[in-house]
């Protein structure tokens, strides 16, 4: 019976791919009998609740297998029909090329670009281990006395191809200090990638890595054989590690093309697939269903996993009856997202106090946390210098994961990806570093993106007010690049009222957030304000007469905008408008006529801002009115990096005199 659904999930991905005309039958045919044997013998899950908390994971880290992911969700009674099997890549179906959160059910993040499902595994792990430390039953309950409430396994199917990406091995090492025993990797070893063997590119010894990481490693020699994959995992389970199962496979098994590259992602012929089928024991026919396959891997599936939901969904309904009213609700944040109103709270601001907006936010933070339990993150090594650390929280490590604080190490691309796995989990997060290292991030930044997850990305140092620290560290084009990032807010506040706005949308939009934060100390602007952040873009300073034009400025430069329009107010009578925009996405989803009611057409408007132009042309008649920076600065004192970059006040303050 195992070969027999086997064989049907083979076929269901062949017959898939070869409807769509594109592919990936090599994973299919080579790694079948690994997720069969996770989702029969291993996988605590319920078809009728996906989204249950306690379920286990599994992560498609090698996204290109997504047709075997489909057929095994199909067969294994997930709500995927027939026919989203056979549009398999057509738009407006269930089965899109690379597995996608939110588009398929049983799917459990988007994955495709290689090395972050394995990444975003480990955040998963993570966030398992805090919840079965927060949610305990109590000793009198009648079910799961003294026992965890949330408890699952986080399982990730990898190739060659994830473990060569440094992404992979910079969260396996964080999962080895963390010692996520939790945490249960496959993989895919067939020394086959897509331009051909592994030995030209890809020839350590993977599992002697991972040793040395603090995993438990085990090889299986025949990636076919049912047997030895599942005495693997119950291994991996009571190993006390993370673990990571070596599965030697034949790429492609049994097609012609097997062994070769060509398998990778070429489509078989005709003859290969009915070649295949005889094989196999299947009838020639495209997209068959073995009943009696699918009736006994779906019963596999509920006597196993049905007996844990039902217990769980008892100690569920015990659990909110019998404990406290705050610990019925810290669950219920994690379950349900909650809407916050940071405006509320009463802020007190010293209006003569000089502090950083890096600063401010950390004093901001410490307060936002009392009141979003289920805030975590950290930074990527540089928490004394962002400030974000939750200090009354303590810490996550191995055998005390009840902490808020997660030292990432310096491992930017890690940690978004991490952070990624976290929420979702059900986890607010937040992972800092300079704004200079988001490039690290990109790829992490775009699947929170894609996934609409509630990660808020804070980058400091966002200028070349760093100075000293020279080029390497000054911040040029990194905004205009998160910017370019659909579905990704992008703040710049102007002091601590903004940052107080900034957050507040922060917490209360569904998606990513970026926060681009300055380290010099400034007062606070007498004008700003945290409501208005919600627009995106409002008036700091209206014209005294007449409008002459229109300044929009963001972040620090907001005082300098500020201080320019009093002095060619005062010196040369040119009055202006200045425009805070701390969000321009936001501001760009305002209607027309609140957009129109502060940038009117015909006035001129210049633009301030310590950055790439890229962006901001839309909003002025030439590259004349960009007050912005495009080209890289110099190690020296922040004055002195000014005025080789022909930035001081003065230079700013000479070229919008030439304006008018």
């Amino acid at each position: 019976m195992d070969n027999k659904i086997i064989a049907n999930l083979k076929m269901l991905g062949i017959d898939m791919i070869d409807a769509a005309g594109s592919g990936h039958p090599g994973i299919v045919l080579g790694a079948a009998p690994i997720i069969y044997t996770l989702y029969a013998n291993h996988m605590n899950i319920n078809t009728n609740d996906d989204k249950w908390i306690s379920r286990d994971r599994f992560v498609m880290s090698a996204g290109h297998g997504s047709a075997l992911l489909y057929s095994t969700l199909f067969m294994a009674g997930y709500d995927i029909s027939i026919d989203d099997l056979k549009n398999f890549r057509r738009a407006g179906y269930k089965t899109p090329g690379h597995p996608e959160f939110g588009v398929t059910p049983g799917v459990d993040m988007s994955t495709g670009p290689l090395g972050q499902g394995i990444a975003s595994a480990v955040g998963m792990a993570i966030g398992e281990k805090i919840l079965e430390t927060k949610f305990v039953m109590p000793s009198e309950s009648n079910v799961l006395a003294n026992k965890p409430l949330i408890s699952y396994n986080v399982y990730a199917l990898c190739g060659d191809g994830d473990l060569m990406e440094g992404i992979s091995y910079e969260a396996a090492s964080l999962a080895g200090t963390l010692n996520l025993d939790n945490l249960i990797v496959l993989y895919d070893s067939n020394n086959v990638s897509l331009d051909g063997d592994t030995s030209n590119t890809f020839t350590e010894n993977v599992c002697e890595r991972f040793n040395a990481m603090g995993w438990f490693t085990v090889r299986v020699l025949n990636g076919s054989n049912v047997d030895e994959i599942d005495k693997a995992i119950n291994a991996a389970k009571k190993s006390g590690k993370p673990s990571l199962i070596e599965i030697k496979t034949v790429i492609g098994n049994g097609s012609m093309m097997a062994g070769s590259n060509e398998v990778h992602g070429k489509c078989l012929t005709k003859e290969d697939i009915k070649s295949l089928k005889g094989i196999l024991g299947l009838p020639n026919e495209p997209f068959y269903i073995d009943e009696e396959a699918v009736r006994n891997f779906r019963n596999k599936i509920t006597e196993r996993s049905g007996r844990k939901y039902e217990m769980w969904s008892r100690g569920f309904t015990e659990y909110k009856k019998n404990v406290n009213l705050k610990s019925e609700d810290l669950l219920d944040y994690f379950i349900h997202s909650k809407e916050y109103n940071l405006l509320e709270q009463n802020w007190q601001f010293d209006p003569n106090t000089k502090i950083s907006a890096r600063e401010a936010n950390g004093d901001i933070m410490q307060e936002i946390a009392k009141i979003v339990p289920n805030l975590i993150g950290g930074s990527a090594d540089l928490a004394s210098s962002t400030k974000t650390t939750l200090k009354k929280l303590g810490d996550i490590k191995d055998e005390h994961y009840d902490g808020s604080n997660i030292w990432f190490g310096v491992r930017e691309h890690a940690m978004g990806a991490i952070l990624n796995g976290l929420a979702l989990t059900g986890f607010k997060t937040f992972g800092s570093t300079f704004l200079v290292f988001s490039d690290y991030l990109k790829p992490a930044i775009r699947l929170s993106a894609l996934m609409d997850l509630p990660v808020n990305y804070i980058f400091t140092h966002d200028s070349y007010a760093v100075g000293q620290d020279g080029p390497t560290h000054q911040p040029i084009e990194q905004l205009a690049m998160l910017r370019a990032i659909p579905n990704l807010n992008v703040f710049r506040p102007a002091d601590a009222k903004e940052i107080v706005g900034c957050w507040n949308m922060m917490l209360n939009t569904k998606g990513p957030n970026a926060l681009a934060l300055y380290r010099q100390e400034s007062e606070l602007i007498g004008a700003t304000n945290s409501e208005y952040v919600k627009y995106g873009a409002y008036p700091v300073r209206r014209e005294k007469e007449r409008l002459n034009g229109i300044i929009i400025a963001t972040g620090s430069e907001v005082r300098t905008a500020l201080l320019l329009a009093e002095q060619l107010y005062n010196e040369n009578k040119i009055d202006l408008r200045v425009i805070s925009m701390p969000c321009m996405e936001l501001y760009e989803k305002q209607s027309e006529k609140y957009r129109q009611s502060l940038l009117p057409v015909g006035y001129k408007t210049i633009v301030i801002e310590a950055g790439s132009s890229l962006g901001w042309y839309k909003y002025v008649y030439n590259e004349k009115y960009l007050m912005t920076i495009d080209r890289f600065g110099i190690s020296g004192t922040k004055g002195e990096v000014e005025k080789e970059l022909e930035y001081t006040f003065e230079n700013l303050k000479e070229r919008m005199k030439r304006l008018f």
